[in-house]
């Protein structure tokens, strides 16, 4: 019986950072939807698969940190500011990519798989090494 007051108990805590996890997911989403020069969800809505893997890198790459920070943060603040330092992570890893292929503006819209592949495997790198370099 203790064990189930003690889980009822951490059930307010665990909506409470899922609900604020998943809020800070879509807006990360919105955001990055609109620093881009394209709208990748009416691309993906068109059926074109180099947004489609360019704008999910770029969410795992923001997500995975996201987990990372939901699990080890004490409190909602932390995880705020480890989400937003993750944001701006990935937003620097946009601008990168365009360095570095300045035609991505125009290669992902039309749809050329290899330009969102290669953003979004860095975006999903970029990611993964930011929550292994938390400390939060």
């Amino acid at each position: 019986m203790e064990t189930i007051q003690q889980s009822i108990a951490g059930f307010p805590p665990f909506i409470i950072t899922l609900a604020t996890a998943l809020v800070l997911l879509m807006v990360f989403i919105f955001i990055y939807v609109k620093i881009t020069p394209y709208n990748e969800i009416q691309l993906i809505r068109d059926g074109n698969s180099a947004a489609a893997v360019s704008l999910s890198g770029a969410t795992l790459g923001f997500a995975i940190p996201l987990a990372q920070s939901a699990a080890q943060s004490g409190n909602i603040a932390d995880m705020l500011l480890w989400a937003g330092i993750a944001m701006v992570v990935q937003f620097l890893v946009y601008l990168a990519v365009r360095m570095i292929i300045p035609g991505i503006v125009r290669d992902i819209p039309a749809g050329k798989v290899a330009q969102g592949v290669f953003l979004g495997a860095l975006a999903l790198a970029t990611g993964l090494l930011n929550a292994a370099c938390m400390d939060v």
